[in-house]
């Protein structure tokens, strides 16, 4: 009688460092962060807590090794490029990343303990500014405005209660619960934006990118 050959089962795989990380990542954006603990991370992986402890000593390096692979998920622009269009990349991919991840924007710039790929991050937006002939003054300030823009974006648009395809519907709904004379701007808003065929609050990012962008090539580089 021929043997039946083991599935192929994840759960069965050596526990390592990396294979916690992308568990607490895979726990975070499913049930959020404040789900992550020590022991729910050991039930994900089936396996007792104290197996965690081999791999990382506690929570605190829990949340740094997952920042990290969130970062090193972000686009880095190319020092020496047309240091908009590298920026640019960059801040899209950066907002790509925290859609999938948006439970991370909050601890992103909270570590005092950063990876490799956090330090290459930031290494990579500094130097490219520099490049282009950015003042140390104003690299600072342009990337603090930048990741705020990005940032602040990523929280607002994970925080919405609706999408693309429901914010007509949404927007009605709650409509129906103010008078409108009591708000004639607001309402006017509602029915002349979010109500029209396509709109996507998404869109905003790329207008709010291109103000902030075309204000830095304005500016005095010194």
């Amino acid at each position: 009688m021929p043997t039946r050959s083991a599935p192929t089962d994840d759960r069965r795989a050596p526990l390592t460092r990396e294979r916690v990380l992308r568990a607490a990542i895979d726990l975070a954006d499913t049930a959020g962060l404040g789900a992550l603990t020590m022991r729910s991370l050991a039930q994900a992986l089936e396996v007792q807590p104290m197996a965690l402890y081999h791999h990382l000593p506690n929570k605190d390096a829990i949340l740094d090794g997952v920042v990290d692979l969130v970062f090193g998920e972000i686009d880095r622009p190319e020092p020496g490029g047309a240091w908009r269009e590298e920026l640019e990349r960059r801040a899209r991919s950066a907002r790509r990343v925290l859609g999938r991840h948006p439970w991370a924007v909050v601890l992103l710039e909270s570590r005092r303990s950063p990876g490799p790929a956090t330090l290459q991050s930031h290494e990579a937006v500094l130097a490219t500014l520099r490049a282009a002939g950015f003042s140390v003054a104003m690299a600072a300030h342009a990337y603090a405005v930048l990741d705020a823009f990005v940032y602040g974006f990523a929280v607002q648009e994970a925080s919405l209660p609706f999408n693309a395809d429901t914010a007509p519907e949404v927007a009605a709904a709650m409509m129906r619960d103010f008078p409108v004379d009591a708000y004639p701007a607001l309402t006017e808003f509602a029915t002349e934006h979010v109500f029209r065929p396509g709109y996507d609050f998404g869109d905003e990012f790329e207008y709010g990118l291109d103000l902030i962008l075309d204000g830095l090539e304005r500016v005095p580089l010194a």
